[in-house]
């Protein structure tokens, strides 16, 4: 079997193992596991095998991250051999990813009037719940420098190490040939964490499958139903913006097949559901982006790290149908104006926006409060929010490599014919 196909097999199982540990565990009133066998299997297999060997593979792709952005990016503007260029894709860059996050909370707006998901709905929110303030603007804008490189890197701060890569990059294609043999240093090491990849590739089958069993033992089939018509809008927004404006964008800029396209995409489209990060899955990403789409590494080096990071339509679809559902359940009409300037403050908080699993609650606490909807309106969502929040990743990482082939394909940099190879 190909990789992709044992990928998806092990995520249907997964999901599968996952729901009937769901259904056999039993639990007392305080959501403890009975003793016997299903204090056996929670202990032993949910949380001591599967969430053992999920950690393990999520920490191995993370692992990869930060020397694969750095080193990737150093080689590909260190390429482009002067700034101008780079300035070119960066502008292109920036304003596509602004534009379709733009779309996605449209669209999520509209599902979210018409469909109305919070209408009737008696909900008694957790008055207790807190959220962490998210940052100013001029706070996530004087972030994005780094004082120290080293720690950047050792924070995982990815804007600050595309600054840095960026920077030292153009030095080094300003230095000629005193900077011959560093260049080359970097493109070796490039080869070499790019094979640490492919290594770690051939593992994720087994990864991805503890993951889903062990998300879906604890939260089975109960959290869905709960809040589905919430859940259910979500799911339709992010795979109508996903599947279908990503493949009319894609279509449109570069006359290319969309099935193809998501086609090549299925294996990280697995990687980022099971691990919910599109940082995580980063590496993943960028060599997909690279070997099967035929992205130039000069443009996805940096495009692919920069969407991880600034690139969160998901992260935006949840925030706009939220934003509905919670004014819907507390009876409150925010009207055009207030849709307006969700749609304005969610677009502008996925700048910066970190991409790890559940940070969109932060953001979503800011466009609240934007509006004027109680805060505490959060907890009447977060139950179904880890599921949703795995989809929302795998979107966010197709969004990043649409981006990237739009821009390829824009500066003469996409291999078309190595798109097309099946």
């Amino acid at each position: 079997m190909s990789l992709t196909k044992r990928i998806l097999l092990a995520m249907a199982l997964g999901v599968a193992v996952g729901i009937v540990l769901n259904l056999t565990i039993s639990t007392d009133a305080e959501g403890r596991p009975d003793a016997g066998l299903g204090q056996w299997l929670q202990l032993f297999l949910v949380d001591g095998l599967f969430d053992g060997i999920g950690q393990i593979f999520v920490k191995s792709l993370q692992l990869l991250v930060v020397p694969l952005v750095f080193v990737s990016l150093v080689c590909g503007s260190a390429a482009l051999g002067n700034h101008t260029r780079m300035g070119s894709i960066a502008l292109k860059t920036i304003l596509l990813y602004m534009m379709t996050t733009g779309l996605a909370i449209t669209l999520a707006l509209t599902a979210g009037t018409l469909i109305k998901p919070g209408e009737g709905i008696e909900l008694q929110a957790d008055t207790s719940f807190e959220v962490s303030d998210a940052p100013s603007l001029k706070e996530t804008l004087v972030g994005i420098f780094p004082s120290n490189p080293v720690a950047a890197m050792a924070e995982g701060n990815m804007l600050q190490v595309i600054v840095f890569s960026l920077l030292l990059g153009i030095a080094i294609s300003r230095s000629g040939e005193a900077a011959r043999a560093i260049l080359d240093f970097f493109q070796n090491l490039n080869d070499v964490v790019m094979k640490m990849v492919l290594l770690l590739m051939q593992l994720a089958p087994y990864g991805v499958f503890c993951l889903l069993a062990r998300l879906f033992a604890d939260l089975g089939l109960g959290a869905v139903l709960d809040l589905a018509w919430y859940f259910f809008t979500v799911l339709f927004v992010l795979l109508l913006h996903g599947l279908g404006v990503y493949s009319l964008l894609f279509k449109f800029f570069t006359r290319l097949s969309p099935l193809m396209f998501l086609s090549k995409m299925r294996a990280v489209m697995v990687f980022g559901f099971s691990t919910a990060s599109s940082n995580a899955t980063l590496p993943v990403t960028l060599r997909t982006v690279e070997n099967d789409l035929g992205v130039d590494n000069k443009v996805a080096s940096f495009s692919v790290p920069l969407g991880a990071t600034i690139n969160m339509d998901g992260t935006a679809i949840m925030q706009g149908v939220a934003t509905a559902f919670i004014a819907q359940a507390y009876g409150i009409d925010i009207g055009w104006t207030g849709y307006l300037l969700v749609v304005l403050t969610a677009t502008l908080a996925s700048v910066g926006t970190a991409g790890v699993p559940g940070v969109g609650m932060i953001t979503l606490a800011m466009v609240l409060q934007q509006v004027g909807l109680p805060v505490e309106g959060v907890a009447l969502i977060i139950g179904v929010d880890r599921l949703l929040d795995m989809v929302r990743t795998s979107v966010n990482i197709t969004g990043d490599a649409m981006v990237s082939s739009v821009v390829a394909n824009s500066e003469g940099l996409l291999d078309r014919e190595r798109f097309e190879q099946r």
